[in-house]
């Protein structure tokens, strides 16, 4: 005979149906309460906002190098260097040159072998198009056209110099079919730095500055003289890009130290967003250094030259390592123009000429760091 239920066996299955709903009740309130899967990360830690699981994080920006030479052209016994084989005529600072990540010259010459020379100049160089061949071979990235021998062949020789270097791909500044191609930057990519680069003359003759000079519809030079079209490109390239540089055309011939017209320009350039000011024109270096946080050098002398003396034959490679807007070294690698070319000092003679060169800051008001 079996034994009677006892009253709390009566109620068990009673509880255990109760305990199922209250626990069913709890996951169902927990699941309501749990964070989106769509919505967070795991453990349920928030992502990145707007970051898709598939977007690759930004590259790192990293420090660069620019190297600069001085003035160039191909006249002389320069000459006779270009047609015995161009990839060698700029000689032994070519080793310099391509050890930077960028690196820029002043090209003081048209690129043309017709047209007519400038009326009433008593110097006009010109050179064939294996010069574009020479400066490729040498490591030089891009240079400067905006000088006061760019258009020595006038307009024709102008064309023929624009012609010249889309032929060779080889990038030039400064000079354009008309002042929106002349204004124009240069741009680059390196170590995730965006470099824009822009040429300009404040140094034209005076009867020829009209002829000269780029407009809206006429092809021409980018004139520094012209200061307010050149600080609209400044500010227009520094909205999008990390390194503004301006490579000018400037000085007194002879003049050690910056003429009055440098001294107003560079702190307007900087104020407009310039990162880095270079130029020559004196035929002797200058010196350089930092102006409110940016780099200016105010004369880069001879580089590839067709004549030298005691003091004209002085120059060298300035090389600066960059990280977006700042300029976080600068070195100064002397050479004396031997036969046209810069011969690299080495030695006492070395430590010597950059004693020298950093000496020429003196006259200046640039500073020795930022």
């Amino acid at each position: 005979m079996n034994k009677p239920h006892s009253p709390l066996r009566r109620l068990a299955p009673i509880a255990l149906t109760a305990v199922s709903a209250l626990l069913a009740a709890a996951c169902s309130a927990a699941g309501s309460a749990a964070p989106d899967p769509g919505a967070s990360g795991r453990d349920g830690v928030e992502p990145a906002a707007n970051v898709s699981p598939t977007t690759k994080p930004k590259p790192k920006r990293r420090p660069y190098t620019i190297a600069f030479g001085g003035d160039v052209h191909f006249e002389g016994v320069l000459r006779t260097r270009l047609e015995a084989n161009p990839k060698t005529a700029l000689g032994p600072i070519a080793k310099v040159l391509r050890r930077a990540d960028i690196a820029m010259v002043n090209l003081e010459t048209a690129i043309t072998t017709g047209g007519t020379p400038a009326p009433g100049k008593q110097y006009t160089f010109r050179a064939p198009p294996s010069a574009l061949t020479a400066l490729k071979a040498a490591g030089v990235d891009v240079a400067s056209l905006a000088n006061n021998h760019g258009m020595d062949y006038m307009e024709s020789g102008l064309r023929d110099s624009l012609a010249a270097v889309r032929k060779a791909r080889f990038p030039l500044v400064g000079a354009g079919e008309n002042a929106a191609q002349a204004y124009k930057p240069w741009r680059t990519k390196v170590n995730g730095n965006r470099v824009a680069i822009i040429g300009a003359t404040q140094v034209m003759d005076d009867y020829l500055i009209e002829s000269w000079t780029a407009t809206d519809d006429k092809p021409g030079l980018a004139s520094a003289k012209d200061e307010e079209r050149l600080i609209r490109a400044v500010r227009a390239a520094r909205k999008n890009s990390d390194t503004v540089i301006v490579h000018l055309h400037w000085g007194t011939e002879l003049q050690k130290c910056p003429n009055q017209a440098q001294l107003s320009l560079a702190p307007k350039l900087v104020k407009a967003g310039a990162d880095v000011i270079v130029g020559g024109h004196a035929h002797i270096l200058l010196g350089g250094g930092y102006l409110d946080g940016s780099y200016v050098n105010y004369g880069m002398g001879n580089f590839v030259f067709y004549n030298w003396g005691p003091e004209t034959g002085k120059t060298g490679v300035l090389t600066l390592t960059i990280n977006g807007r700042k300029v976080l070294k600068d070195s100064w690698t002397p050479a004396r123009i031997q036969g046209g070319v810069p011969i690299p000092l080495t030695g006492a003679a070395r430590r010597q000429a950059v004693a020298e060169w950093r000496s020429l800051r003196e006259c200046t008001g640039l500073s020795a760091r930022p």
